[in-house]
C-alpha cells in the first residue's frame, strides 16, 4: 500500500502538535519508564516476603518512590551547571553528616550509619555518593589526568567520604566510591594501565590470604605495568613493587585487627557457604535454593514458599532478587537484568551526548555507581560474590538509597535533555 504524501504529512503534524507527541518528544521512556517498572514490581515482591509479618513496608516503598519521581522531575527540569555553586556547601554538609553518624548515628545489623530524625532513619552514605560524583565532575572537568601530579586533587576530595564510610564499616558503599570513582578518572583521560595498577591492589591483597605463592609472580608484573606506562620508570618500579610488597605484608593485620567477623564470614563463605550453613553461610544457601527453586517461570507472584515462610533474611532489602527468582524465575530474573542492562546503556549515550565535559562526567558516574549495584548485589544473591549489604537499586527496601537513585535519574535526564544534539569534546 502507498500513503498519500498529504496523508503522511498530516501524520507527522500530528505527531509534532499533539500532547502525546509533544509528551513522547520530551519524556526520556528509558530513563523514566525502567526505574517505574522496577519499582512497581519490586513493590508486589516486598509485599510477598512480608506475608507472614506483622508489619508492612511495600506501600512505604512506592511512597518514597513517589517523593523521589516528584524531586528528580524537579531536577529534570535545572542545568547541572547551576549546581556548581553548592557544590562545596553540599560536600561539607555531607562529611558533617558522616562524622555526626560515627558520633550520635542510630546502630543495626553490627553497623552505625544512620541519623535518626523524628523516627525516621536517614543513611548519610547513599546521599554522600551522588555528592562525591558531583564534586568528582566539577574537578575533572577544570583538570584533566595527564600526569600522576593531576591524580592528587581528585583523590584527596573522594577519600574524606570514603574513609568515613569505611569506618562505619560500610564495605559495600565504600566499594561503590571505589568504582565510580576509577571510571569518572578513566573517563577524564587516565591510561586504562594506571586503573589496572590500582585495581591491582584488590587482587595483591587477595592473593595474600589466599595463595600467598602467587605473589612471586604478581609483583614483578605489576613492576613491568609502572615501567611501561609511568614516568621515571625505574623510580616507578621500585614504588609500585614496594607497595605491592607492602600491601600483601600488612593485609593479614587489617583482616584480623581492622574488619568485623561478620565481614570476614561474608568474605569468605561464599567460596563454601555450606562451612557455616546455619551461621554466615545461611544467606547465601536459602537464597541460591529460593532463585533455583523458581525453575524458568517461577512459582508465581506472591506465591514463593521460600519467600512466604521468610527462609532468607533480609529478604525485602538486600536479598529481593531471591524473591524474584523464585516467584517469577529464570524468565522474571532475565527481564529484570535486561531492563537494568537497557538503562546503563542509555545513560552511557547520554554521556556521550552530553553537551558538556561536566554533564558527561556526572552521568558516568551515575551509570557506573548503578551498575556497579547491580552486579555486585546479584553475584552476591546468586552466590558468585561475598555478602557486601549493596542493594538492588530501585528494588531493594532502602528509603535513603531510594532517593539517592531518583535523584541521581533526574539529574540525568537534565542531561540528556539539553545534550540530544551535542558532541563531546574528549
Amino acid at each position: 500500500m502507498i500513503f498519500n504524501p498529504s496523508f503522511k504529512s498530516k501524520l507527522r503534524l500530528f505527531k509534532q502538535e499533539s500532547f502525546l507527541g509533544r509528551f513522547f518528544n520530551k519524556v526520556d521512556l528509558l530513563l523514566w519508564g525502567i526505574p517505574l517498572l522496577l519499582v512497581s514490581l519490586a513493590g508486589g515482591l516486598i509485599a510477598s516476603t512480608q506475608r507472614q509479618a506483622s508489619y508492612a513496608d511495600w506501600y512505604q516503598h512506592w511512597t518514597t518512590a513517589l517523593i523521589g519521581i516528584l524531586i528528580a522531575f524537579g531536577l529534570a527540569q535545572l542545568p547541572l551547571e547551576r549546581l556548581r555553586l553548592f557544590l562545596t556547601p553540599f560536600y561539607l554538609l555531607t562529611v558533617i553528616s558522616l562524622l555526626a553518624v560515627r558520633l550520635i548515628g542510630t546502630s543495626a545489623l553490627g553497623a552505625q550509619r544512620w541519623l535518626s530524625f523524628g523516627g525516621v532513619n536517614v543513611q548519610p552514605s547513599e546521599f554522600a555518593k551522588l555528592t562525591a560524583i558531583l564534586m568528582l565532575a566539577a574537578i575533572l572537568d577544570r583538570y584533566r589526568i595527564q600526569k600522576l601530579s593531576d591524580l592528587i586533587k581528585p583523590l584527596c576530595v573522594i577519600s574524606v567520604p570514603w574513609l568515613l564510610v569505611f569506618i562505619q564499616p560500610d564495605l559495600g558503599t565504600s566499594l561503590v566510591f571505589g568504582a565510580l570513582t576509577l571510571s569518572m578518572l578513566y573517563w577524564a583521560g587516565m591510561p586504562v594501565e594506571w586503573a589496572l595498577l590500582v585495581l591491582s591492589a584488590f587482587f595483591t591483597a587477595f592473593l595474600s590470604g589466599v595463595f600467598p605463592l602467587g605473589l612471586i609472580a604478581w609483583i614483578p608484573l605489576m613492576g613491568f605495568l609502572a615501567y611501561r606506562s609511568l614516568p621515571y620508570k625505574r623510580v616507578a618500579f621500585l614504588a609500585i613493587t614496594s607497595l605491592q610488597g607492602a600491601i600483601s605484608l600488612v593485609t593479614p593485620w587489617l583482616w584480623l585487627h581492622v574488619l568485623k567477623d561478620y565481614q570476614r564470614d561474608r568474605l569468605v563463605l561464599f567460596l563454601d557457604p555450606s562451612k557455616d550453613p546455619l551461621g554466615g553461610g545461611y544467606h547465601l544457601l536459602q537464597s541460591t535454593v529460593g532463585i533455583g527453586s523458581g525453575g524458568l517461570l517461577g512459582k508465581g507472584l506472591l506465591q514463593g514458599q521460600l519467600t512466604k515462610l521468610r527462609f532468607i533474611p533480609e529478604q525485602h532489602t538486600d536479598f529481593i532478587f531471591s524473591a524474584l527468582g523464585e516467584e517469577l524465575g529464570f524468565v522474571g530474573t532475565m527481564l529484570v537484568i535486561g531492563a537494568f542492562m537497557l538503562l546503563i546503556m542509555r545513560l552511557l549515550a547520554v554521556a556521550r551526548q552530553a553537551r558538556t565535559d561536566f554533564e558527561s562526567l556526572v552521568v558516568i558516574g551515575i551509570g557506573t555507581m548503578l551498575m556497579f549495584q547491580v552486579v555486585v548485589n546479584i553475584f552476591m544473591t546468586i552466590g558468585l560474590g561475598p555478602v557486601t549489604g549493596i542493594p538492588l537499586p530501585f528494588m531493594s527496601y532502602g528509603r535513603s538509597a531510594m532517593l539517592v537513585n531518583f535523584f541521581a535519574i533526574g539529574l540525568c535526564v537534565s542531561v540528556a535533555r539539553r545534550g540530544h544534539f551535542a558532541k563531546r569534546s574528549w
